[in-house]
């Protein structure tokens, strides 16, 4: 069962993205990469690596001089400089130069962050991304947007490194825990949102195939969010401008993450984010109630959180300020202009912020 799809922009970069059952179709992938001669090192952490590392090593070995592996422990916690550092001594002591190649095995932490350190590692080397999560699978193994956390700040510093492909087993989201499953579905309703309302619906329509992890709706399902991330990508590489847009949720979700130490997962804070995101837009008129109400049941259709507790709209909106999207003191929010179609949005006020905050808090108005 394998397909592709190819991410390109003209005399900049072109790479595919690959589905396949298992990690058997592999060695063929990596083929068109040159890989003979070079060395690679597999990026994973205590958690993808009992599970996947074997397999991937066992399809790799032959094409590769040399394969190492780096294991850090799995978490948001270890998404820092301190793990680079020490990938980066893992490099230096197996003597990796420029033609050699980062291969990351995992979600996104193990994606961003091998981005990050292949990135500025000799200046830039290749990596491939080899996502086994669906958030991954369908958001952050595209694009080329690599970072770490710093001081608790998400992915404060990062780089732009496009990767040389994207390899996606299906069997890896058999395996993968529900709530790690319900997490990748944030940004999966995400991108309905930004883009195509009909798939949004759909995805909706079709919520008991896909938490059975039905194969063919899986992969068309996974296959329509890459095709919307692709296409903004590929117009705009290094959020000048539109590639912003997938931005939607992030800010009060990026706040929210922060507040509760990590102990949601992204895509339920990118979830929480979009519910605000989507108050403001309907309080300007830009949405109907009616639009509202469905995110919100999108949101539980997906066992994902309309709300969270413990934390105060005083300490969100003050976590917003110190986002990485602020721009000349303000912040490019994403807000719906309409179902399907993400607008940017400078002119969002505290006031409006913290009425949001407050209907995900439960302490304002309800719907």
């Amino acid at each position: 069962m394998k397909q592709q799809m190819t991410v390109e922009r003209e005399n900049e970069f072109s790479y595919e993205i690959v589905w396949e059952d298992s990690f058997e179709g592999l060695k063929d992938a990596f083929g068109p990469l040159d890989p003979i001669g070079k060395k690679a090192c597999i990026v994973t952490d205590t958690q993808v690596g009992p599970l996947y590392l074997e397999k991937v090593r066992s399809q790799l070995a032959d094409l590769f001089d040399t394969v190492t592996e780096f294991v850090f422990e799995a978490g948001e916690a270890s998404k820092t400089l301190d793990t680079v550092k020490n990938l980066y001594t893992h490099l230096i002591r197996h003597h990796f130069e420029r033609k050699d190649m980062l291969i990351a095995l995992g979600g996104g932490v193990i994606g961003d962050l091998t981005g990050f350190s292949a990135a500025t590692y000799l200046r830039g080397v290749d990596f491939v991304q080899i996502p086994t999560t669906l958030l991954a699978q369908v958001d952050s193994s595209i694009g080329g947007k690599t970072g770490v956390d710093f001081d608790q700040f998400k992915n404060m510093v990062g780089a732009f490194h496009q990767p040389r492909l994207v390899y996606m087993c299906m069997d890896t989201l058999r395996t993968l825990p529900d709530e790690q499953f319900s997490s990748g579905m944030g940004e999966v309703l995400k991108s309905g949102l930004i883009r195509n309302p009909e798939y949004y619906k759909w995805v909706l329509a079709n919520h008991k195939k896909i938490q059975a992890r039905d194969t063919e709706a899986l992969i068309k399902m996974i296959r329509e969010s890459c095709q919307i991330k692709k296409t903004v990508v590929e117009h705009d590489p290094t959020e000048q401008g539109e590639r912003a847009v997938l931005n939607l949720g992030h800010t009060i979700g990026h706040a929210v993450e922060k507040l509760m130490n990590f102990q949601l997962l992204h895509g339920q804070c990118v979830a929480l984010g979009t519910v605000a995101a989507a108050y403001i837009s309907w309080k300007r008129g830009l949405i109907s109630e009616e639009d509202f109400i469905l995110i919100q049941q999108g949101n539980s259709l997906y066992q994902l959180p309309v709300t969270v507790k413990g934390l105060s709209a005083e300490d969100i909106i003050k976590a917003t300020k110190s986002d990485k999207k602020m721009e000349q003191g303000k912040i490019k929010f994403i807000l719906l202009e309409h179902m399907g179609s993400a607008i940017i949005d400078r002119s969002v006020t505290d006031s409006e912020m913290t009425d949001a905050v407050r209907c995900i808090l439960q302490t304002g108005d309800q719907v």
